[in-house]
């Protein structure tokens, strides 16, 4: 069973219970979940997710008011839950690996993902935060959440992305597009620099999946999860195969070079029905132009065509 559902399991059966007897006037005000770090966080965990960064629990997200008068026996009953009711062992963990879950103080959790303690407060914000720490804090199950202010937030960052930025975003995936995979991937072979070549096409992959997932109002996570979260969004097209196929299968370079110019394609008609650009063409620099062209706040439109 995946570790996000036992854990919903164990927080009715065993949390809940406690909560509603010992803690009845808090309760209202706490959402309980999972979210964060970790496959188990996106539903992705297997038999081989408990090797390293492997964190049984879950988080109990409270008010910097309720920390203050409840958070530490709070703390103490749910770490003796877990004792008497355990439900996943823990793994190995790296520095940059599985966060340790518990009673949270809910502008703590999101500061520790993205640098400040909830919904970005500027454009800067927005643009600047990389697109794995907002899927971090959006990712998961909330288990329960009377009050709604924890599910709110979520709520404002997966949909509140200002329009100006996504535009940004999408110019600056679009240029790196062509940059990468339709201008540089064959000059470096015909420079005999298959290393570089190499490096050019994994760009083109990164970029192409990273607008893949705007396109679906989404943000891409971790790399290692790039592809499984993909496969899984309402519009990938014949594109996440393609991809796919650029980096696992050993193709001629024209071949490959091909399969870019299909997946530019795909880009580019999308761009062009979603009124992002008016650029005609599969070049994506002549779309990333057109794009930028669109942005109303000066500062944003004034940037580096390259910066996003």
């Amino acid at each position: 069973m995946p570790q996000i559902d036992l854990a919903r399991k164990w927080f009715k059966e065993f949390c809940l219970p406690v909560l509603r007897e010992d803690f009845p006037d808090l309760l209202p005000r706490l959402a309980a979940g999972i979210a964060g770090r970790g496959s188990e966080c996106y539903g992705f965990d297997d038999e081989y997710s408990a090797d390293h960064d492997f964190n049984g629990g879950i988080y109990l997200w409270i008010s910097d008011e309720d920390e203050r008068k409840y958070g530490f026996p709070l703390m103490r009953s749910y770490s003796r839950l877990l004792k008497e009711h355990p439900f996943a062992g823990k793994s190995p963990s790296s520095r940059q690996g599985g966060e340790v879950r518990g009673v949270t103080v809910i502008g703590d959790f999101f500061r520790r993902h993205l640098g400040f303690p909830g919904v970005p407060e500027n454009w800067q914000q927005w643009l600047y935060t990389p697109e794995y720490a907002f899927s971090e804090v959006t990712n998961g199950s909330v288990f329960i959440d009377d009050a709604g202010i924890f599910s709110r937030i979520r709520e404002q960052i997966s949909c509140g992305m200002p329009e100006d930025v996504r535009r940004k975003k999408f110019a600056y995936h679009s240029i790196m597009m062509a940059q990468s995979g339709q201008y540089n991937f064959l000059r470096c072979l015909k420079h005999k620099e298959a290393a570089a070549a190499a490096i050019a096409l994994n760009e083109f992959v990164i970029h192409a999946a990273a607008i893949i997932y705007l396109f679906n109002n989404s943000f891409a996570p971790y790399y290692k999860w790039l592809f499984r979260g993909m496969r899984n969004l309402p519009f990938s097209g014949e594109a996440a195969g393609k991809l796919e196929t650029l980096l696992t299968e050993d193709l001629p370079g024209t071949e490959k070079a091909a399969i870019i110019e299909d997946i530019a394609a795909v880009i580019a008609g999308k761009l062009v029905s979603g009124n992002w650009s008016s650029a005609s063409g599969t070049y994506l620099e002549d779309h990333a132009y057109s794009i930028v062209s669109g942005i109303r706040d000066r500062e944003i439109r004034a940037l580096h065509i390259m910066e996003g």
